[in-house]
């Protein structure tokens, strides 16, 4: 966190407003960071394979240890 911070302050120069107004001000920094996470994401390896699922959390293997049947979260609602 403390990094992404230093880097709009330093990198872009967050410190230093281009317009005057908070309404301005405000549009200026929500444009840098999707700018930011624009670059971020073009930086990126592109992958074909899909990350492992997640392992069930201690809820989820209590309630399959118990038999109780788990509800479908909005997660796995399309597969």
């Amino acid at each position: 966190m403390e990094g992404t911070i230093n880097e709009f302050a330093h990198g872009h120069g967050m410190r230093r407003c281009r317009y005057r107004g908070q309404p301005k001000a405000h549009v200026q920094h929500v444009l840098t960071a999707i700018a930011v996470n624009l670059e971020r994401l073009s930086g990126r390896p592109a992958t074909e394979e899909t990350p492992p699922p997640r392992p069930p959390t201690a809820f989820q293997t209590f309630l399959d240890l118990q038999g109780i049947p788990r509800s479908k979260s909005w997660r796995t609602l399309g597969t």
